[in-house]
């Protein structure tokens, strides 16, 4: 498995490109398969993607959506990266599966949650922070090397640069996507993103998938 990497001019053709990539890929899915099953990531470069992704051609009524991660935060907190996607989508009918991190159990509630995840994602679709984490798989945290086979954990960033304990998919959840698509944009992804492609021990470095598909912009990718 080898991780592909295109470069592109400045966030907007990133945002762009992703979204016609995903819209393709999700009328191939439904021609195929009946639907398209995508897993979504927090973050800002996802609800730019999905800006451009509701003006594409996407059969929305048989895409169904799961999270890649989410903060444990009330519902209406800003830093839930449910309200951000469900305000990108907009009246775009796609099923939406919410990780259920107002439970009480969370421990449970993950397990219920990867309990309910399909056997393949036809999409993953992941970013990328400035310490090299994706997902909610953070540098020295618990969840990079507790896996266990595990889909779906609880974690937290051991540093505290990122708040909230967080509900995220593990790296076997990701693996089992037929295509993992990671965007990196900004001068602030330049160091991680070097980080992924010199083979550092990095998390985004674990990324495992039949295909792996990085579109960066050249801020983000000025140092390869």
């Amino acid at each position: 498995m080898e991780h592909e990497l295109e470069t592109l001019p400045d966030p907007a053709a990133v945002a762009a490109a992703g979204a016609e990539f995903v819209a393709e890929l999700a009328r191939d899915a439904v021609a195929a398969d009946g639907v398209f099953r995508f897993a979504v990531s927090g973050g800002h470069t996802p609800w730019a993607m999905f800006a451009e992704l509701t003006q594409q051609q996407v059969p929305w009524d048989s895409v169904v959506i799961y999270q890649v991660d989410e903060r444990v935060a009330p519902p209406d907190d800003p830093d839930r990266n449910l309200a951000h996607l469900r305000q990108a989508l907009g009246p775009a009918p796609a099923q939406v599966w919410p990780m259920p991190v107002n439970d009480s159990d969370l421990g449970a509630a993950a397990a219920d949650y990867a309990a309910a995840l399909p056997g393949e994602f036809h999409l993953v679709h992941l970013g990328l922070g400035p310490d090299g984490h994706t997902a909610s798989l953070f540098p020295g945290s618990p969840a990079l090397d507790a896996d266990e086979g595990r889909l779906v954990v609880m974690n937290e960033d051991p540093r505290g640069n990122n708040p909230h304990p967080r509900m995220t998919l593990t790296f076997s959840a990701i693996a089992r996507s037929r295509l993992v698509l990671v965007t990196a944009s900004g001068e602030g992804r330049r160091e991680a993103l070097s980080a992924v492609c010199n083979g550092e021990d990095v998390p985004a470095a674990r990324i495992r998938a039949e295909r792996v598909v990085w579109l960066a912009d050249h801020e983000a990718a000025a140092d390869l």
